[in-house]
């Protein structure tokens, strides 16, 4: 049951067998799973349209990835509501296209560096913080930098860019992300000139975080629950019964073993 007054998230869950993918509707007021679809987009979604409308409920806000039927989707069935881009989707798409750009790197490369930009596919997702010394992946890192410099830009654009939600207020936002759209399409790198554009795009639903400070992090973590649910109970051949139980997750607790 939605609260009167909501913010919800809207994200897919892998689920393996019969239908791949579920779509998944929590409320972040409460914290509870209002609506699990079958596959995912818009088509999952029409139920919780009808559902919704007989709720009554208001809904301010919906926090969601740069997917265009969801933002379609939501933009029909919810005029009234602001629409926030995940701002962990947004990495998570510039990290992908820093992996196709590493690719496209090494097929250019000569053996010698082909083998240094191999070595560092996991690194360059990683957050700084996160390089182990032990093993000496700062420095791994940073002898493929120093080797290849368009490589270093587009990852110290993306390193950049994970400080667009640290900013203090919406005007200092838009200040720092017009300055990234600025520096990526001086770059004369193809791949950041796109992602800029990508960013000028999606403005609004980027800098609503401020107005609203929501995510899809908490359907992650409730993806968590429902990955140890499915491995207790060594899976769910009723999909109908795994939809049940996805709605009352957040009354049970599960350990995160394994």
């Amino acid at each position: 049951k939605l609260s009167k007054l909501s913010q919800l998230a809207i994200d897919e869950i892998s689920v393996g067998k019969g239908p791949k993918y579920l779509t998944v509707v929590l409320d972040l007021t409460t914290g509870a799973v209002v609506f699990v679809g079958d596959g995912k987009g818009a088509e999952a979604l029409k139920p919780f349209w009808r559902r919704l409308r007989r709720s009554r409920a208001r809904i301010q806000a919906v926090a969601m990835d740069m997917s265009k039927a969801y933002i379609q989707a939501v933009r029909k069935n919810l005029p009234a509501a602001t629409i926030v881009f995940d701002h962990f989707h947004l990495i998570k798409l510039f990290n992908d296209k820093l992996q196709q750009f590493r690719r496209w790197l090494f097929n250019q490369a000569s053996t010698t560096e082909q083998k240094v930009l191999k070595g560092i596919r996991w690194l360059l997702l990683k957050n700084p913080e996160n390089l182990v010394a032990a093993r000496d992946e700062h420095q791994r890192l940073q002898q493929a930098l120093e080797l290849n410099r368009p490589l270093a830009i587009v990852y110290y654009m993306k390193e950049d860019l994970r400080q667009l939600w640290s900013q203090k207020t919406q005007k200092r936002a838009a200040k720092f992300m017009t300055d990234w759209i600025a520096r990526a399409k001086a770059s004369g790198i193809s791949m950041l000139k796109k992602f800029a554009k990508t960013l000028q795009a999606h403005w609004d639903g980027i800098l609503a975080y401020y107005d609203y400070p929501i995510s899809t992090g908490p359907l992650e973590g409730t993806n968590n629950k429902i990955k140890t649910m499915k491995r207790q109970a060594y899976g769910y051949r009723d999909n109908e019964f795994l939809k049940l139980k996805i709605m009352a997750i957040h009354l049970a607790k599960y350990a995160l073993v394994g």
